[in-house]
């Protein structure tokens, strides 16, 4: 068998179209802001100020609108065209685009939903009208289903999967006996363990998607359910917290690593005692929010309670102290870590912002229409300052879990925590950069792939900002 290019038969009819879309974006997006600065009138006076962009300046940005849907169509022909062409003809492009049908199908199905039931959604349906939003969305949304269906999408197991003679392979290379396997390439090359680079980048997209969201919505609970009574009650509370926060942010996050995943430091328990004060955050959270809620209504507040500690408690004992009965939850130890360390440093930034937009939003009319109705201090932090905080805090929920991606991948890099066969993107990263002058690809695809959920996440932040200032 002969290696695959990359883009197969499509290439001799759309790569002159790619390349054509790309020189054209370029100048375009040259030749506009020196249109702009050309349209402005230079000189004294405040008609300076007030002259606007001229006519060269509104069509060099109308071309860059143009160059820009030019190269959208392209990059959609080269995904449309490698889900039809014949198997024979297809590149290394046009299979990747063929395994990850799931993802297609399930981001199509999503946006359909999104704009059927758009005016019901608030936020989230008015991203379809903001461009930077929408495509943080689908970047987001892209590696949400990548990672729901990595099974299906990758052709060989992440970290069994070992076949001679695929070590340090470049992308498209055929099996040494394809008769072995289903599938008969390596599409994204081989690492230095022999391993496909392809199925490692799908399958860490798992493990990062299940720490990095979880462990920010651990730290939100512990920064809401401290910072709102620091910042609405003030007083020696409000002092002691924010010295602890404080203290926490002056620590260096890479020596808190360093020392967590120290063998005497692991062997003391430390990394478990910090799960099980801070697991108890949600606990106490929900706890709280449903007592303030339904306290003239006994009988319902009692089976909330009840069913949050129950429930709760269960999944306490056995993320926190590995101690379930049943023996179904449980977290792995360098997942543990890794885990609790995340959520120890995210908790303090979240408790400043939510201690600053407490101090703001108290001092409204709401919160003291509230007071007057004779509200205890637990309803009106819940139920009228949070819910009027939410605009900053999704926005901020959105950053910090690229920022918390980021910081997996520093982790990772540095051989914290996760095991070294774990195929999250930060080890596979540290795995592949001996090699990175001759053999890129293995490093490579787990670099880009931080990059685009990353930037997913900042434009999707972006979008929610833009849009929440607008209701």
């Amino acid at each position: 068998m002969e290696p695959l290019s990359w883009t197969g038969a499509l290439g001799p009819w759309l790569v002159p179209a790619l390349e054509a879309a790309l020189i054209a974006l370029a100048l375009a997006a040259l030749a506009h802001p020196l249109a702009l600065l050309a349209g402005y009138r230079m000189g004294p006076g405040p008609e300076a100020a007030r002259s606007g962009p001229g006519r060269a300046a509104r069509l060099t940005g109308g071309l860059l609108r143009l160059s820009l849907w030019a190269l959208a169509a392209v990059l959609a022909a080269f995904l449309i065209g490698g889900l039809l062409v014949p198997p024979e003809a297809k590149g290394i492009l046009g299979r990747i685009a063929t395994r990850l049908w799931p993802v297609w199908l399930s981001l199509g199905a999503s946006f359909a939903l999104i704009a059927l039931f758009r005016r019901r959604l608030g936020l989230l349906g008015h991203l379809l009208g903001n461009p930077a939003g929408a495509v943080g969305l689908a970047l987001v949304m892209f590696w949400v289903f990548a990672a729901l269906f990595a099974d299906q999408i990758a052709p060989f197991d992440p970290v069994t999967d070992v076949i001679a003679g695929m070590k340090n392979k470049p992308p498209g290379t055929p099996l040494p006996a394809p008769g072995d396997a289903a599938y008969g390439y390596y599409l994204l090359g081989g690492d230095a363990l022999a391993r496909d680079v392809f199925s490692r980048a799908v399958a860490g997209a798992r493990v990062v998607l299940a720490i990095a969201p979880a462990a920010t919505v651990f730290a939100f609970m512990v920064g809401i359910t401290l910072g709102l009574p620091a910042g609405y009650l003030g007083g020696r509370l409000d002092i002691l917290l924010s010295f602890l926060a404080n203290l926490v942010l002056a620590f260096p996050v890479i020596l808190l690593f360093f020392l967590l995943v120290t063998p005497e430091i692991v062997a003391m328990g430390v990394p478990t005692y910090m799960a099980g004060a801070l697991f108890l955050f949600p606990l106490i959270f929900l706890t709280i929010l449903w007592n303030s809620r339904f306290r003239t209504r006994p009988p319902l507040r009692a089976a909330l309670i009840g069913a949050t500690l129950g429930l709760g408690g269960w999944l306490y004992a056995g993320l926190a102290w590995n101690a379930d009965p049943l023996g179904v939850v449980s977290m792995p130890a360098g997942v543990l870590i890794v885990f609790v360390s995340v959520v120890f440093v995210n908790a303090p930034s979240v408790f400043r912002i939510v201690r600053g937009l407490t101090l703001d939003i108290r001092t409204r009319d709401y919160v003291a229409a509230a007071q007057t109705r004779g509200e205890g201090p637990w309803y009106i932090m819940l139920w009228e300052i949070l819910p009027n905080a939410r605009g900053p805090l999704l926005v901020d929920f959105c950053l910090r879990i690229g920022y918390t991606t980021i910081l997996l991948g520093t982790l990772g890099f540095f051989g914290l925590g996760l095991a070294p066969e774990s195929p999250d993107w930060g080890t596979s990263i540290n795995a592949g950069r001996g090699l990175l002058q001759f053999v890129p690809f293995p490093p490579l695809v787990p670099a880009v792939a931080i990059m685009s959920l990353v930037l997913g996440l900042n434009l999707l932040a972006d979008g929610l900002r833009e849009e929440s200032l607008k209701e």
